[in-house]
């Protein structure tokens, strides 16, 4: 049953690979890009390493597949970050369908809207 479980988990986790990989490879953008990157890939690599946590127990590999999977939680969102946040200070442009530009207003780049 536990066999059963964790190869669902790891077909979770390969398909958001999967989905992750073709939006890097579609989306119009560093920033649009960065999020497939890190949302899907994260989490699809993170079930992949559940399902090996779930398949083989808790044991030596069970155990170093979790730590993976915490450690990979942790770090990818704050590089994703990072990356976004220096791609932007370097003057890389949005793609012209965005609509919003959240770090424009951090760096205080936006004018300030009147309010009549």
């Amino acid at each position: 049953m536990n066999e059963t479980i964790g190869l669902f988990l790891i077909a979770i986790g390969v398909l958001f690979d999967l989905l992750g990989c073709i939006g890097l490879v579609r989306l119009p953008d560093v920033y649009n890009r960065l999020q497939a990157a890190t949302k899907c890939v994260t989490l699809g690599t993170c079930m992949i390493l559940f399902g090996v946590l779930v398949t083989l127990g808790i044991g030596s590999a069970g155990i170093r597949a979790l730590l993976c999977a915490v450690f990979i939680l942790l770090t990818s969102p704050v590089a994703a970050h990072s990356i976004a946040r220096a791609a932007h200070r370097y003057g890389i442009k949005l793609w012209e369908g965005s609509v919003v530009d959240k770090y424009a207003d951090v760096d205080g780049q936006r004018k300030q809207w009147s309010h009549e």
